[in-house]
């Protein structure tokens, strides 16, 4: 199957019954003279070239132990990273568009984790596109001499790609959908609030990710600290000259010294140029939500939630401004649970569906849809922790990496109402249950039997209230 694009054509394979065009170059490698550099368009090529295999990841390590048993990393060698995946049912028509942004705090992930295997969106009906993008030092640190924000000017060079080349796989560059979790979410939210990128989507899906962004001084921090580790100045011409091999040595050094609610952090940068605010673009339609326990994934596996005592909480506590009334009102909620536990959750809440909410009630009416997903997993008693939702998203929970996470037991309810949404939203704009508003307050909860609730989680929204 060969489909032509504005730089060449490119060769896909059939996968049972949908068309994939994997490894597609949307900017040109960014090393040599490019590197710490925006992304530049890729060079054509004559004949047809092969889109059959995942192309190259961007550089990173493996995640720490334990998590690296529960999330494994592919890593594919080679300078061509800024390249993504498509899957169509059809090259012919106009479908929506789906554009996945993936997770791992900016420092991790790919577009070649099964997981996101876009078929089944494919097989509904959707274009799916899954993007790499530049992590890390490479994409996020600061510096006086190259652009800020690099990681998210390769996003939007792939939005690019998708509006001038989309068509020609069958979807309509009118029609987009951008969705994310984690690190991705937040990169989302970033551009929701970029005016200059307004017309390349019409409409999001943040999971997990709340809009955040630092300043240029912030960011800085994070960039001595890796200078300092490997001995040069804090400059992009002193890191290029630098082995990438090298500088990842550093992150990770640099990120293990790290505290529990500190350490190096790698995101959106309020640059005055494509970011100079946190104000999401009123007019397109969001769904925002997070999982019950997203603490799970972090706290449980390495023992946290058993050894935080009292009174690490309280230091914990003091870091993020937040009254120790509060932990008192979570042990009141939560009377069985360990302290770490209940910091566990009012971290949670104080991260994500707190300001989420608050998020929405800002926001014009019929333009922001909740959601919590709450199914518990009994696999390394994650419960409902962060990333859970992604197999029932993607339709992928019989891929034996989603299974570290859920279980081999998983409700196809729950991946019938999840899968079922997010292509409905990207269809029609609406993903069928009703939008935020006031005095209602509904929020779609996603279990085993998914159900709206109205005013969900009232008591925690009263305690953060007092």
């Amino acid at each position: 199957m060969i489909v032509d694009t504005r730089y060449g054509k490119l060769r896909g394979r059939i996968e049972g019954d949908v068309a994939v065009f994997r490894g597609v170059p949307y900017a040109a490698p960014p090393f040599g003279d490019l590197r710490f550099r925006a992304p530049q368009r890729p060079e054509p090529w004559e004949g047809v070239r092969d889109a059959l295999e995942d192309g190259p990841t961007a550089p990173k390590r493996p995640y720490p132990p334990p998590l690296d048993a529960i999330l494994p990393e592919v890593r594919i060698e080679g300078e061509d990273c800024l390249n993504l995946n498509v899957w169509t049912p059809d090259l012919s028509g106009r479908r929506p568009v789906m554009v996945w942004v993936h997770g791992g705090s900016n420092r991790n992930g790919s577009n070649s984790v099964p997981v996101y295997d876009g078929g089944a969106f494919a097989r509904s009906g959707v274009v799916l596109v899954s993007i790499n993008y530049r992590l890390g030092v490479e994409g996020f640190c600061s510096f006086p001499d190259a652009p800020e924000n690099r990681g998210l000017l390769d996003q939007v060079a792939a939005l690019e790609w998708v509006r001038d080349n989309i068509a020609a796989f069958g979807g309509d560059p009118g029609n987009v959908t951008l969705f994310g979790e984690s690190a991705g979410a937040i990169d989302i939210a970033a551009l929701l609030a970029a005016p200059s990128v307004a017309g390349l989507f019409s409409r999001a899906i943040l999971q997990s990710g709340p809009p955040a962004a630092g300043t240029r001084e912030e960011a800085r921090k994070t960039t001595a600290m890796i200078a300092k580790r490997l001995g040069v100045p804090a400059t992009a011409a002193a890191f290029a000259a630098v082995d990438p091999e090298r500088l990842l040595d550093a992150q990770v050094e640099v990120a293990r010294k790290s505290s529990l609610m500190g350490g190096p952090g790698f995101g959106p940068v309020l640059d005055g140029e494509l970011l100079t605010g946190l104000d999401l673009d009123p007019d397109k339609p969001v769904i925002f939500g997070q999982t019950s326990e997203e603490y799970r994934l972090w706290f449980v596996p390495t023992g946290l939630a058993a050894r935080l005592k009292p009174y690490m909480v309280r230091l914990a506590l003091l870091k993020l401004r937040v009254r120790g009334g509060v932990l008192k009102g979570y042990r009141a909620l939560h009377p069985r649970l360990s302290p770490g536990e209940a910091f566990g959750l009012l971290l949670t809440d104080h991260l994500l569906r707190v300001p989420l909410r608050k998020l929405a009630e800002t926001r014009p009416e019929g333009r922001t849809w909740l959601y919590e997903f709450a199914w518990r997993s009994p696999a390394h008693e994650l419960g409902a922790a962060h990333a859970m939702e992604l197999p029932f998203v993607f339709a992928t929970t019989d891929t034996p990496e989603a299974q570290l996470m859920t279980g081999r037991e998983t409700p196809s309810s729950l991946t019938d109402a999840m899968h079922g949404a997010w292509v409905r939203f990207a269809e029609t704009g609406d993903p069928g249950w009703p939008s935020w508003s006031e005095p209602a307050r509904p929020t779609m909860v996603f279990d085993e039997d998914s159900r709206v609730v109205g005013d969900h989680a009232a008591d925690v929204h009263a305690l953060w209230r007092r």
